[in-house]
């Protein structure tokens, strides 16, 4: 196999992992501000999160992985919207902020 087939395949392969473990970070964030939504007594709008960044960092046991920051919506009046996001590290959920003023509810998740 020639070196340009084999980086191609690599290539494929790479994104391929990449686009699979987004999902899953993905529906680990959703699954996590929908509980601390409920929990809260609030909304979770729209039942989904949107990627606001992605860079790589270090676990506790200084392993590599990705840190992801996923924002959402939730509405604690039902007539509005406020924001929240949730912090994966690889597929562990480590932070759920909600951000609301009076309480600056924040969940660590370890």
């Amino acid at each position: 196999m020639p070196i340009l087939e084999i980086t191609g395949l690599v290539a494929v392969l790479a994104l391929a992992w990449f686009w699979l473990d987004s999902l899953k970070a993905r529906d680990i964030a959703v699954l996590a501000a929908r509980r601390v939504c409920e929990s809260e007594g609030l909304q979770f709008l729209d039942e989904s999160v949107s990627v606001s960044s992605i860079k790589p960092a270090r676990d506790d046991g200084g392993t590599l992985m990705l840190r992801r920051v996923y924002g959402f919506e939730f509405s604690d009046t039902g007539d509005n919207r406020q924001p929240g996001d949730v912090v994966t590290l690889g597929h562990r959920v480590v932070h759920v902020n909600l951000g609301l003023t009076a309480t600056a509810t924040v969940h660590r998740l370890h």
